[in-house]
């Protein structure tokens, strides 16, 4: 019965995050939620949970600026990728490249520099257990979301 109930749990948390995801990525980015796990280790003395999500974006395309309620670790899967995080110069990553976000920090850039090829990005994102959002948008001058 245990299993089932935490089978269960899992499952519905899993369908949460994918719901959130989507609803705030209805922009330039599609993310897919691949695994969600309840972890051993804590983030700031909290029980903790890891996301993995798939990122696709199209040619030209961006995503809204956001934060992340924990690190996050990504892997450029396909393509290429511009990240922008809080006030530092925006980077460009390749595929095979991988990259860190801190907890918290402004992700303002999120796009797919090319014209023609589709960026592939693979999202380890560690966060509080139970949170709503993996990827809380945020407000900025110009985006209304």
């Amino acid at each position: 019965m245990r299993w089932v109930r935490e089978s269960l749990g899992r499952g519905i948390f899993l369908g949460a995050v994918g719901m959130s995801l989507a609803q705030n990525h209805e922009d330039g980015e599609m993310v897919k939620v691949i695994a969600a796990h309840d972890i051993q280790e804590k983030l700031d003395g909290q029980a903790a949970g890891v996301t993995v999500v798939e990122v696709t974006i199209e040619p030209g395309k961006a995503g809204l600026p956001h934060r992340h309620p924990g690190p996050g670790f990504v892997v450029v899967a396909e393509g290429e990728y511009e990240l922008g995080i809080d006030d530092k110069p925006t980077q460009r990553f390749k595929a095979g490249e991988v990259f860190y976000e801190p907890t918290g920090c402004l992700h303002r850039v999120s796009r797919n520099p090319s014209t023609k090829s589709t960026t592939r990005l693979i999202a380890f994102v560690v966060h509080p257990r139970g949170a709503k959002e993996v990827a809380v948008p945020v407000k900025t001058p110009g985006h209304n979301h």
